[in-house]
């Protein structure tokens, strides 16, 4: 049953993003896997065909799509391969803090740039000593006339390698009580003096999405780049922070229906026993309590996507659906793995590649820990 919020122009859309992908991405997804990095040509061709952020207004060169089209780009991308998730992160999650907290210079200097994939982005975070608890950063970004001279040093970033443009977390007031008061977000640029990335690190899965550390040591800002107000960051972030979950939601969503689709199958083509595997009870059990999980998740997916749409704060659901559905994928994956046997465990088989992909949804956008903390928080506990 296809969701309430896609029309006629969304099933358009999808099929021609989907013959897209067929030609661009399929074919070169497992050589991006073992180079470790999906070539900027793929960026490029991308927003040539109108791909990335598509919702942006129209001034800037986006085409004001709706947030369909967004949840459309972001099942096709999983589909091909969790490690396709930095394009995910710079079209929903970094460039709507430049269309909503930018000044006018600095959308028309940078959001053409992100819509055609001359311009790659990334949202610099996580620090070696802080992860969710954002107020804990200790990057710091203090003025000297016209620059923010910035020092810190970052981890964990998705797009660190690529990123001509990374909004930064920072302290702008080391001393504000309480901390998060004191937060700002500055763009910082690719060819920043003082800004270095380290090396691309090496993850369990995703291995496609190039991850990096970056370091500040005395790098000059220029301090028209500061993103809207000082001292608001902290603000700015929570405000964005639903849409994140949201996305990271849809995308586990879609690999748990990929994986059980894999799945179902490969039991019905393997023999054991002289039947296939799909005719025992066991099995038929554990794939009838994976389906079933898997439409409990689609459902209410579908219902915040709506409520989303229409503007409204679902920041507690959104937080129910992060670590349910991400957990979720994660016992699909498991219990998948194992239906395939020995043959599950090869790399050969998409299902081996799923398994080691999955788990780091439930830590990134915030650990599901804290989305609990979140919910138990607004059921004032």
């Amino acid at each position: 049953m296809t969701a309430r919020y896609i029309r006629e122009e969304h099933h358009i859309f999808r099929d021609a993003f989907r013959k897209f992908l067929e030609k661009e991405a399929y074919p070169y997804f497992d050589e991006w896997e073992k180079q470790g990095i999906i070539p900027r040509e793929f960026w490029r061709k991308m927003g040539e065909q109108g791909f990335l952020c598509p919702w942006v207004d129209e001034q800037y060169g986006g085409l004001n799509a709706d947030f369909a089209y967004s949840v459309v780009i972001n099942e096709e991308l999983e589909k091909v391969g969790s490690s396709m998730v930095g394009i995910s992160l710079h079209n929903d999650i970094v460039v709507p803090y430049l269309a909503e907290y930018g000044t006018e210079e600095q959308k028309r200097k940078w959001l053409p740039k992100c819509i055609s994939g001359e311009i790659i982005t990334a949202i610099a975070m996580t620090e070696p000593g802080a992860g969710s608890d954002l107020a804990g950063i200790a990057t710091t970004a203090v003025r000297d006339g016209d620059y923010y001279i910035v020092n810190g040093q970052k981890t964990f970033i998705t797009n660190g390698i690529h990123a001509d443009l990374i909004i930064v977390v920072c302290k702008t007031d080391p001393k504000a009580i309480p901390p998060h008061k004191g937060i700002s977000l500055l763009i910082v640029e690719r060819d920043t003096p003082g800004f270095t990335r380290g090396r691309k690190l090496e993850k369990v899965g995703l291995h496609a999405q190039d991850t990096a550390e970056l370091f500040f040591t005395d790098a000059k800002v220029p301090a028209e780049n500061l993103l809207g107000e000082e001292g608001k960051g902290f603000y700015y972030l929570m405000e964005k922070l639903q849409q994140e979950r949201l996305i990271v939601a849809i995308a586990a969503q879609t690999a748990a229906e990929v994986i059980f689709r894999l799945t179902k199958y490969y039991v019905k083509e393997r023999t054991a026993f002289g039947k296939k595997i799909s005719q025992f009870q066991t099995v038929q059990f554990r794939l009838a309590e994976m389906a079933t999980e898997i439409e409990l998740g689609r459902t209410f997916l579908d219902d915040l996507i709506e409520l989303h749409m229409k503007g409204e704060n679902i920041v507690t659901k959104v937080s129910m659906a992060k670590w349910w559905i991400t957990e979720m994928a994660k016992r699909v994956a498991a219990e998948s793995m194992q239906l395939h046997g020995g043959y599950g465990y090869m790399e050969e088989y998409e299902i081996a590649r799923r398994y080691r992909d999955i788990p780091v949804s439930a830590i990134y956008a915030g650990t599901n820990e804290v989305m609990k903390m979140i919910i138990a928080k607004n059921l004032e506990l």
